[in-house]
């Protein structure tokens, strides 16, 4: 096995990548590649493997040589898997690493936004407290997680590790049904679909891969529909929300609060509609929730046994 990989800066400068080099028995590496090195780059190897870098039937064509492509994380947006099946290539990614880190950032952007926890820090950083004619500020209304209703919709194992730990907090947990899945149990949830559920959910979070059917899933029609003091949490991928009508939303007080870890550009060199600054109670991250060090290193790991498998 001859294997490159063109973005290992993507899986940062601590993490061990001697499990993947003992598996191919060596690794050529790339911090980063840009679009018009891919193909110099991946001339002569049979194994390739990317985090982000795209690559399309014009790579293929011209790589014979090329079997595998391993894509060190859980989306395949970046790879034509048509045109890899076309060509005899092998298409794998990682999943099942992030469960901890995701859901941890889930449940951060949740209690952050139920207790105004920015606002407040704002409030005292600003010189508001210093000038209270009381104690303390009670200016910005706080939610308790306690006995309210969690919508999750993406029930796989990271909105499982959600559903685990809004558990732990008294929340009452309902799924909801993607478009073309059936409704019914899931363990002991009830998954119901998402025009029902929307109208009950205090807090709601999306945990599926983006697709032709999920892009756009929540516009201002579903926004419309959830409660006016709900919560909107995304740390799934960019697109499942339109933008604009959530912005328009948070600003109309349609919804209570939005926490997003993921936006359709990123990173956002060309302005977002969330960006901006009059938007209340609204905190985005920088696609960091599934970040953590232990959670890159399960890649490095879940990705040479996927390279074994091969051998």
């Amino acid at each position: 096995m001859k294997a490159v990989f063109l973005d290992a800066k993507t899986l940062g400068d601590d993490v061990d990548l001697s499990p993947i080099e003992s598996v191919t028995g060596g690794l050529e590496k790339y911090e980063r590649t840009a679009p018009d090195d891919v193909l110099e780059r991946i001339r002569g190897f049979d194994t390739v493997l990317v985090n982000k870098v795209v690559l399309g039937r014009e790579h293929f064509e011209a790589c014979p040589e090329l079997k595998t492509i391993a894509v060190v994380a859980t989306g395949l947006n970046n790879i034509d898997q048509a045109a890899a099946r076309d060509h005899g290539i092998k298409v794998m990614n990682v999943t099942n690493y992030g469960r901890s880190t995701v859901a941890q950032h889930t449940m951060a952007l949740m209690l952050a936004l139920a207790t105004r926890l920015l606002d407040y820090d704002r409030d005292v950083r600003s010189g508001l407290w210093g000038k209270s004619d009381m104690f303390c500020l009670m200016d910005h209304p706080i939610m308790e997680l306690e006995g309210r209703t969690l919508g999750i919709v993406g029930y796989g194992d990271l909105g499982e590790g959600v559903a685990e730990r809004a558990a732990a907090f008294g929340m009452r947990v309902l799924l909801g049904a993607r478009p073309g899945q059936e409704a019914g149990e899931v363990d002991g949830y009830s998954r119901i679909p998402l025009d029902e559920l929307l109208p009950q959910v205090d807090v709601l979070s999306l945990h599926c891969l983006l697709t032709d059917e999920t892009r756009d899933l929540i516009g201002a029609r579903e926004l419309k529909m959830m409660k006016p003091d709900a919560l909107l949490i995304n740390t799934s991928r960019g697109g499942l929300v339109n933008e604009q009508a959530l912005a328009d939303a948070l600003r109309a007080g349609e919804i209570s609060g939005a926490g997003f870890d993921v936006l359709t550009e990123e990173p956002p060199r060309n302005g977002n509609p969330l960006l901006a600054d009059d938007i209340p109670n609204l905190i985005i991250t920088p696609h960091s929730a599934w970040a953590s060090r232990e959670a890159r290193q399960r890649i490095v790991g879940i990705t040479a046994a996927n390279l074994n498998s091969v051998l």
